[in-house]
């Protein structure tokens, strides 16, 4: 099973309550959703959210909408993740999105799973040789690699950053890079501060109505064409 895990929280100091925005009439976290049941190689989807008070509203939108919800430590989020793949059942792999990344595209997911399947890479992703733009990222971790870094003692920067226990080593578990015909590194799509989060209503406002499932092409086609749109990296 494929099982594709989205890490969400109400609690953000440059946007509080930023999952539960609205883009096109919707909170932006079900946005998030629906994109993603849009990807024919995921078998399972999971928001990933803490047991904190603070986020009972979160988990109570996302199980009213027909989705699952694993709630966990908030401060450890490999954890997290890691207690997400024993609730879902046998899963060969992870596939992590962050819940600030409203334009995630289906097939980018698609063609990072299918890597991951046919490198046999413990850690898979679009995000270490980066070409996609930001908010797209794609991270594929096998089970495997998952649980052995979460059993072990981690640094406090990797348990913020849950991946980075197994991203930063490479000798330890094998990596593959999935990289687009371009490089668009530079544009920044995510969702953490009050503009970058007008800029996505302008974006769904414009894309949205015509088709809800658009792609990352027609995302820069529009950002391209008009220059006022365009969101960049720092």
């Amino acid at each position: 099973m494929i099982l594709a895990v989205v890490q969400a929280r109400m609690g953000s100091k440059r946007l509080p309550g930023k999952a539960v925005a609205t883009l096109q009439g919707q909170p932006m976290i079900l946005r998030q959703l629906e994109r993603l049941r849009g990807a024919r190689r995921l078998n399972k989807i999971i928001v990933a959210t803490s047991s904190d008070a603070a986020d009972d509203g979160l988990a109570g939108l996302v199980v009213s909408r027909g989705y699952a919800v694993h709630r966990g430590s908030g401060s450890d989020i490999l954890d997290r993740i890691a207690r997400c793949a024993e609730a879902a059942g046998p899963v060969s792999h992870i596939v992590r999105i962050k819940g600030d990344a409203p334009f995630v595209d289906p097939a980018v997911i698609d063609e990072a799973v299918r890597l991951a399947q046919v490198s046999g890479a413990a850690y898979t992703s679009n995000r270490v040789e980066r070409t996609y733009p930001a908010g797209l990222e794609v991270e594929v971790i096998t089970v495997e690699a998952l649980r052995m870094a979460a059993a072990e003692v981690r640094d406090p920067l990797a348990m913020i950053s849950p991946t980075a226990a197994i991203r930063e080593r490479p000798d330890r578990f094998r990596q593959a890079h999935l990289k687009a015909h371009r490089d668009w590194s530079h544009y920044d799509w995510r969702v953490k501060t009050p503009a970058d989060l007008a800029f996505a209503r302008s974006i769904y406002d414009a894309l949205h109505p015509a088709d809800p499932g658009f792609s990352m092409h027609d995302v820069l086609d529009l950002v391209e064409s008009h220059q006022d749109l365009g969101r960049f990296a720092a």
